[in-house]
């Protein structure tokens, strides 16, 4: 995976030999892709959680200042092949905010690729756009897209990961307990793309997490010895497990529905290998236990009470959902100055920001 670096690439070459021959001091944070969480350095992660933090403040004030216009002149084109509330609203709204134009493209109906190359696709946006957010089914589609285009390509959600969410989740754990150094993250349920980008963006800022699923439901393990890789230099450990009691004595329990999109024609077979893993009030006193806070509860939404959740827990004190749901929008725009205007937030360009990700 590429660091946060510049986009003007040819589109006969791949990823991976762009990140090889780019000249390390030509590195910066403007043009480049954000598809993974692995595009990113642990200090550039950091980075745009402190930008999130201090544009969410500047807008409560009601004095935004820069950020009322950090987008101005600039457009974003949002290509959905899948339906959307938080994902589309945080966007657009965001982008608003920033003073930039989002123009919303359904793909529900035809996928991606499937009307014209996808190379074609990335080719004519280039020229009208400033950047590209894309939810898709296959991750290789934003790869693509990124691949032959010289713009920005944002994962909005793809089958691999679910980077902007884990950038709001993180985000809501350090104003949920003031820092991220030695929170125990438990993950329960299925190893998917949610749990893909947590893991990576845990390990990388010092959150250790367990990872708690049925046999067969495990994330990839690619995924897992990056993550495990970037863990070693922040001292937090990434744990697997199949058994349900491993959730004990962790500050938050992160939870999604078992059932996602696409995944209908398994939903009988999901729902016998998750029984036994819902978040209910008795599992919470077992989260909690030995640790000096009470545990949070955490979901990405859309959530099935009664199911993965139970309805008292989500809806119940140490629920933080719809902080994480906002705080979508907050960390996006972080996400997006960091791309499209750089020279905004100084702290992005320092040359800790311009390192090469962890290998």
């Amino acid at each position: 995976m590429t660091a946060l670096a510049t986009n003007a690439k040819p589109s006969t070459a791949s990823a991976a030999a762009l990140i090889e021959d780019k000249p390390a001091a030509a590195a910066s944070t403007a043009g480049a892709d954000f598809n993974s969480i692995d595009d990113c350095t642990p200090e550039q992660l950091a980075a745009i959680l402190e930008l999130a933090s201090q544009i969410k403040a500047d807008f409560a004030t009601g004095k935004p200042g820069k950020w009322a216009t950090a987008l101005a002149g600039k457009s974003v084109v949002m290509l959905f092949e899948k339906p959307s509330l938080r994902t589309r609203v945080s966007f657009e709204i965001g982008i608003n905010k920033l003073g930039g134009h989002a123009m919303y493209f359904d793909h529900d109906k035809q996928k991606i690729g499937e009307r014209e190359p996808i190379v074609d696709y990335a080719k004519n946006l280039e020229r009208f756009a400033d950047a590209i957010v894309a939810r898709t089914f296959s991750h290789d589609t934003l790869t693509g897209l990124a691949e032959h285009g010289s713009i920005p390509v944002v994962n909005a959600l793809s089958d691999h990961e679910h980077p902007c969410q884990a950038l709001a989740d993180l985000l809501t754990l350090k104003e949920q307990f003031g820092t991220l150094q030695g929170l125990k993250l438990a993950w329960l349920g299925d190893g998917n793309n949610v749990c893909h980008s947590l893991m990576l963006a845990c390990a990388k800022l010092g959150v250790s997490m367990t990872v708690v699923t049925p046999k067969g439901f495990e994330p990839q393990f690619h995924v897992l010895k990056s993550a495990l890789d970037a863990a070693k230099l922040t001292g937090a450990t990434i744990t697997l497990s199949n058994r349900v009691e491993a959730v004990e004595g962790h500050h938050a329990v992160y939870t999604d529905c078992w059932v996602s999109m696409g995944q209908d024609h398994q939903a009988q077979l999901r729902n016998e290998a998750f029984a036994g893993f819902c978040v209910d009030e008795d599992m919470m006193d077992l989260i909690g236990k030995n640790v000096d806070a009470d545990p949070i509860f955490m979901h990405c939404l859309p959530a099935y009470r009664g199911k993965e959740v139970e309805a008292e827990v989500i809806d119940g004190p140490a629920s933080v959902v719809y902080d994480q749901a906002e705080n979508r929008m907050w960390a996006q725009n972080a996400l997006l100055v960091t791309l499209l205007a750089p020279a905004l937030a100084p702290q992005l360009a320092s040359n800790d920001l311009n390192a090469s990700p962890i290998d």
